[in-house]
């Protein structure tokens, strides 16, 4: 009696026979130490420039940091002697202006009691002062008497700021004057070696007195109106 292939079986064999021969796989690569090495070798020369790039790197920075530093020295020394030579220049400019205030106050303020009588004052001394208890207020010049006094502020060259900065010294002396007694009649004068006519009408308007020299002498410019009172 013949024997029955069973042919549901012997047909799946064959398609999975088939379906080997036709997926296009490839065997694996099989992978030698040689491979393994030249591997390793990739990976240590990667490893070498990444290290030569990083040191490199930093010691370009570092070189850079420390010319910052060196450049920040320079620089702070630099400064440091400007400031000496600036502060130098202003104790020799301060000397300076002091010498120049000091001359102009002597041939300014001197001969002034004589000029004053053609306006009617009799002054008998002249004093200097410097206001303190919280008024501080310094007077180049003081025309006194027993009733009245003249307040002589003297600059080099005259300037309204200078005029205005008077106006409120003399309102300093006369809070002063009030707070201790003092009930004489207080005015302001401006004397100065240069002055133009615009400042010159600026202080006469504001009530004061200008005093200007004029060859050898001195000249005393009285108000349009009547002096400024304090």
């Amino acid at each position: 009696m013949p024997v029955k292939t069973p042919v549901k079986e012997t047909t799946k064999k064959a398609q999975q026979t088939k379906g080997l021969q036709t997926s296009g796989l490839k065997p694996a690569k099989k992978v030698t130490w040689d491979d393994i090495e030249a591997g390793f070798e990739r990976l240590q020369k990667l490893h070498e420039e990444t290290e030569a790039s990083f040191k490199k790197n930093r010691d370009e920075t570092w070189k850079a940091i420390r010319e910052t530093q060196q450049a920040h020295k320079e620089t702070e020394k630099a400064i440091k002697e400007t400031q000496k030579a600036v502060k130098e220049t202003q104790k020799n400019v301060g000397g300076l202006n002091n010498s120049l205030g000091s001359i102009v106050e002597r041939l300014l303020i001197p001969g002034l009691p004589k000029k004053f009588k053609k306006f009617g004052f009799n002054f008998h001394r002249i004093a200097t002062y410097c206001y303190t208890d919280g008024v501080y207020a310094q007077i180049d010049g003081m025309l006194e008497n027993g009733e009245q006094a003249i307040a002589v502020e003297v600059k080099t060259t005259l300037r309204q700021s200078d005029i205005d900065d008077h106006l409120v010294r003399m309102e300093k002396i006369q809070k002063y004057a009030y707070e201790h007694g003092d009930k004489r009649q207080f005015m302001g004068a401006m004397a100065a070696f240069n002055t133009d006519e615009a400042t010159k009408s600026y202080a006469l308007n504001k009530g004061l007195f200008v005093i200007e020299p004029k060859g050898e002498d001195v000249i005393v410019s009285k108000p349009e109106t009547e002096p400024r009172i304090w």
